[in-house]
């Protein structure tokens, strides 16, 4: 019994050695982090409030649509921008083409039905398609052609 005794005490001591080591391992990386800090990004304001915030009471935000109406309903000088005044003139890239089938860009256009078309299984389908079909996906593209 004594012997076990010895056992025991001589392995609780190592735990508690072990232990007060992990210990202080674990207090030395928190003091390490806290002494290097990361510096705030100088983009950031440390005292910034969102604006719909007023008092204690939050107001909610504006669509769109109420920030046009609002606009339009007050009497701007004719030199003010507002949202509806701005005007950009036409891109000089060319507009993108979609295929009528998937909605992936489409590279390709069938010179029979006027369909677009991404790949050569999307054109085996256009060409089984009947007419009446390719008149409603041209219809929803409004590119009605009528087709001879």
């Amino acid at each position: 019994m004594s012997k076990k005794r010895g056992i025991e005490e001589t392995f609780t001591s190592e735990i508690h050695s072990l232990e007060n080591s992990n210990f202080s391992t674990v207090e030395s990386t928190q003091s390490t982090e806290t002494v290097s800090e990361k510096p705030q990004p100088v983009f950031k304001k440390p005292n910034f409030k969102h604006s719909n915030i007023v008092g204690t009471k939050k107001k909610p935000w504006k669509t769109l649509k109420q920030i046009l109406s609002s606009e339009q309903s007050l009497t701007w000088p004719e030199d003010a921008i507002t949202y509806s005044s701005l005007e950009a003139p036409p891109s000089f890239r060319p507009a993108k083409k979609y295929s009528d089938i998937s909605g992936i860009e489409a590279p390709y256009t069938d010179p029979h039905t006027k369909l677009n078309y991404a790949c050569s299984e999307e054109f085996a389908e256009i060409r089984k398609l009947p007419s009446d079909i390719v008149q409603g996906y041209l219809a929803l593209r409004k590119a009605n052609t009528q087709l001879q």
